[in-house]
Parts: C-alpha cells; structure tokens; sequence
C-alpha cells in the first residue's frame, strides 16, 4: 500500500515542495490528487534529506497548499512500447494524442537510458537517402550518425524535415525503415503542418509523433525527446528497424531546460544556460549507433535555430562538439528564392566517407563530391573578386566558374519541396553542372572516372532538361 501525503509547503512556478517524505527517489513519478477528485502527475527532480522537490507535467494552476494528496509511485517515468505505436501522434509526455486511445504494450521502459555503451557500439556503414540533393550528394547522412540541421529563425527547416519525413528511406533489401518525429514547443499552425504533410503523402504509416505544442508544460518538452529516443531504441534494436530520429527544435529544448535550471534556484552558465547543457545534450546525442550483433539502428537529425544566426552560440557550439557534421541553412540563399537553403560549403558529413562509394551508392561518388567541393569554392573566390572589379572585367576561367556557380545552385541544390530524386538522378545533375568547366579543372576525379562519366554538354543538357 503506498504511502500518502497530505498537503504541500511551498508552490513555486511549475515546482511544488514536499517536506517529511521518506524512501523517495530522485526521478521518481509521483500523482498528486486534488480535493475534487483531478488527478496531476509529476517527478521528483530534487531531494534535500526529508524535502521533495517535484515538478508537475500539468502545471500548478489552482492548486492549494492544503488537502492536496500526493503519493510515489516508486518507479521513474516509464513509457509504453509496442509496434502498434506506428501511424499515431503522442504528446511530449508520450500520452495518446490522436483520439485513438491506448494500446496494448509489449513492455515498458524508463525514458532515461544512457548513452550507447562505445565497446558495444559498431562502426557506421551505409547511408540514408533523403531524395535531397545537397544532403544526399554532399552531406550523406549514414546509418547511425547524429547529423544537425543549423538553422535560423524564419528559414524553411519545418519544410525540410517534412520532406526528409516524406522521401527518407533506405534499400528494400536492408531491413524493415521507421521514423520517430519529435517537435517541441511548435506552435499549433506547425504541428497541423506536419501532420497534414505526413497524412497526405501516407508517411504517417511508418512515424510514430510525439508532439510538445508552445501551450504545453516546459516539463513536457524536456521529457519529449527521451521519450522519442526511447521508442526509436526499442524498434531498433528489439524489433530490428532503421530508425531516423527527426527533432525540431533543439533550441526550444535548451531553452526549457535554462527555464527549468532557474526554477530550481541553479546558478547559470554561458548566456544563462545551466553548467550541465553539455552533457544533457551528449545524454540525448549519444544514443545514436549501431550496437554489434544488432539488425537495427538509431540515426539522429536534430534541428537547431540559431539566435540571430550564431553559429557560435552555446547551443550550435555545443552540438558540434557532440555530433558529426552539419548541415548549415543559408539565409542568403534562402532570400534568393532556392529552397532548400542549405549552405554547401559550411557543411559536412564526417562519416560520409565509409558510407557512399562502391557498394554503397555509386564508385564516382566520392570524387564527384570531393570536386563539386572543391569547384564551388572556386566559385566564391571568383565572386568575391567580381564584387570588386566587376563580373566582366573577369578572366574566362573565373567566369566558367561563376557560370557553373549558377548552374550548381539553380539545378543541383535547388529542387520542389516535393521532388524526390533518386541517387544516380543527384550525381547526374552534378556531372552535368562540372561539364560547364574544362576537363583540366577537374583535379579531384581521375582519369577513368572522368572517361565514364564526364559529360561534353552536360551544362547544355541541364538546362534543357531540368
């Protein structure tokens, strides 16, 4: 039988104080009962001898510091776990919230597993696609890689991590493909968004959504993303899925727990984060990976605004330290009309390498990438020299390389919010943009390559066809 409290001693923000508790535990859920018979749910995220500090999920809103009964529940937060999750939408506490009810689960498991153990972990091979072509041909996202998105306010990343949601898939022969999809703190006309965009296109089948509206407890959008990456480990590696883990936006999270830290009277960190947003964040990120002798695999695209476009701000720091590259969108580009935006030159893929090639995606992959690189940084120099003398004053070379600069972001990194191509379809369109250059420029590619696939009026075929 479990022991009852009856009355609280402090309330403060989304926080309650419980003095005289005994054998509680950090963590730990707890249900507090209202005189008219609600029932509120919360954890323990502090304990100072005989005083619980609890945190509830559904705020402290007419609460009274008298006849309130809480009682523990002995166990942290835990949460349902089935195939069945597939097709439905869960809040950021992992509760229904398609008006489906509960299903039946398979089991239950703590939200707050540990990162990926590094001697149990094995070595990223093979890709993802996205059907993007700036991702897929210059910025691979493998198998159990963490892979960011750096975004800014007001540039299209809900657009293109539905995109991602809708075309991301990997070869029928590699196993069974799902997707875990977190928003935290979207506001409702975004969370409509993606859930018209996954039903229309009949991606939904194979999501399983947890949702965190603004409206929403903070405490829900700390807790969404574990609850995510809890459901993505139990389909990869209990039930042999490829998972792509999709969370939009990192930045609301960060800014939840800086919210939550003050709550508890922590003192602050850099711009007023808490000392310990590192190794949060490393909790999370690191639960991507392969584990040896496992079918499955968890592979993590977290999106991230940055503040007033900061690629130094603490959050973008951090998680370049953590992750494997990232994809950076580009106002600049984003401003000119191309969609998607994403900046070809700050991004990477560190793992890109042991992924694509021969056996992967194609052998002229790599050289392909590593020019396209390589040319289109050419192509910056040769516009930076322009802004001074003028784009006429050039020589022929520099204007084949603002030319091909042209064709590469109209055809190769733009492309419709609804096209999906294909692999050979993205490295074709970079074949056809180098045609633009002369042969002795294309010092990255060698001469069997170039032989096999260098195309003669490719420029002329991209225009015409594309």
């Amino acid at each position: 039988m479990r022991m009852e409290y009856i009355g609280l001693q402090e309330i403060r923000g989304p926080l309650v104080v419980l003095d005289g508790v005994t054998g509680v535990g950090y963590e730990e859920m707890c249900e507090l009962r209202l005189p008219g018979g609600e029932r509120r749910f919360g954890r323990v995220i502090m304990l100072d001898g005989g005083r619980a500090v609890i945190q509830l999920f559904e705020g402290t809103r007419a609460l009274s510091l008298e006849n309130v009964r809480t009682s523990f529940t002995g166990r942290p937060m835990e949460l349902a776990l089935s195939r069945e999750m597939l097709g439905r939408v869960f809040s950021g506490a992992g509760r229904p919230a398609d008006g489906l009810g509960e299903f039946y689960p398979e089991e239950r498991r703590g939200i707050n597993a540990g990162a990926i153990n590094p001697v149990s972990r094995k070595y990223p091979r093979s890709c993802i696609y996205t059907g993007i072509s700036a991702v897929d041909g210059m910025s691979t996202l493998i198998r159990g890689q963490k892979l960011p998105i750096f975004s800014g306010a007001g540039l299209k990343h809900s657009e293109l991590a539905a995109q991602i949601v809708r075309q991301a898939h990997v070869p029928d022969d590699d196993g069974e493909f799902a997707i875990i999809f977190c928003a935290m703190g979207v506001k409702n006309d975004t969370a409509d968004f993606f859930r018209k965009s996954f039903e229309d296109s009949g991606a939904l089948q194979r999501v399983v959504m947890f949702m965190n509206l603004a409206s929403d407890p903070i405490i829900e959008r700390i807790l969404a993303p574990r609850c995510a990456l809890t459901a993505a480990e139990y389909l990869a590696f209990s039930c042999g899925f490829h998972v792509l883990v999709i969370m939009t936006d990192m930045s609301s999270y960060c800014e939840a727990l800086r919210e939550f830290s003050s709550s508890k009277g922590e003192i602050p960190s850099r711009k007023g984060y808490p000392s310990y947003l590192y190794s949060d964040l490393a909790a999370l990120y690191e639960r991507a990976g392969i584990l040896h002798g496992g079918a499955g695999s968890v592979t993590q695209v977290p999106i991230l605004t940055m503040p007033n476009d900061d690629i130094t701000h603490p959050i973008p720091d951090l998680t370049g330290y953590i992750t494997e590259g990232q994809i950076v969108l580009e106002r600049g580009l984003d401003q000119a009309g191309v969609y998607p935006p994403v900046a070809v030159l700050p991004s990477l893929s560190r793992l890109m390498k042991d992924g694509i090639g021969k056996g992967f995606t194609r052998e002229d992959h790599p050289a392909l990438s590593n020019q396209l690189f390589s040319s289109y940084a050419r192509v910056q120099e040769a516009r930076n020299l322009a802004s001074v003398i003028g784009e006429d004053e050039l020589s022929d070379l520099d204007k084949k390389y603002m030319e091909f600069g042209r064709l590469f972001e109209d055809y190769f990194v733009r492309q419709g919010s609804e096209e999906n191509r294909s692999i050979d379809q993205t490295l074709e369109l970079g074949w056809q943009a180098l045609s633009v250059l002369p042969k002795e420029e294309l010092d990255r590619v060698d001469e069997v390559l170039l032989r096999k696939y260098y195309q003669e009026d490719g420029a002329i075929a991209l225009r015409g066809n594309v």
